[in-house]
């Protein structure tokens, strides 16, 4: 039996995202003041245009007017995509990462900033960009090496460059 709110939320929420196409990344409770609001990040393989996150806001919404899991006073539901600088948590989050700049903290200690290539089951194939003219290097990082991973922002992105020249 679940034992916190955004669990029972998560048993309760998950399967109609699921159906919706969908992966339920996070789910957070917050209270501002008197208010609460429910916070619930979605995503999928090809992402979430507004069109969907709309309509999977709807479901959500009339499940948790069925259901008692928010209880009695008043919350607004707020249902998001992980945004552009995502942490990187689950193998499906490294996959979807693939072509993007990464921060990662490493195992080791320090900090590396690569180019995912590739993913599978035990790591990551990495471009390392070279430093001050030098070529890019590949490497290897297996899942066990990565503290924490975050997708980085670019304004001038490889993928956009090579498409446009």
């Amino acid at each position: 039996m679940s034992t916190t709110q955004s669990e029972r939320l998560r048993e309760l929420l998950e399967p109609l995202v699921t159906s919706q196409g969908l992966d339920l990344e996070e789910i957070a409770v917050d209270s501002v003041g008197r208010k609460r609001v429910l916070r619930v990040v979605v995503d999928s393989d090809t992402g979430a245009d507004l069109d969907r996150i709309a309509e999977v806001s709807r479901a959500l919404s009339a499940r948790l007017d069925e259901s008692e899991a928010m209880g009695e006073g008043e919350y607004t539901l707020e249902v998001g995509t992980p945004g552009a600088e995502r942490l990187l948590r689950e193998h499906r989050h490294y996959v979807r990462a693939t072509g993007r700049l990464v921060k990662f903290q490493l195992a080791e200690g320090g900090e590396l900033v690569a180019r995912i290539l590739k993913v599978d089951d035990e790591g990551l194939d990495l471009e390392v960009p070279g430093a001050k003219g030098r070529k890019a290097t590949t490497r290897r990082l297996g899942f066990p090496d990565v503290v924490r991973a975050r997708v980085q922002v670019e304004f001038n992105r490889k993928d956009q460059k090579e498409e446009g020249a």
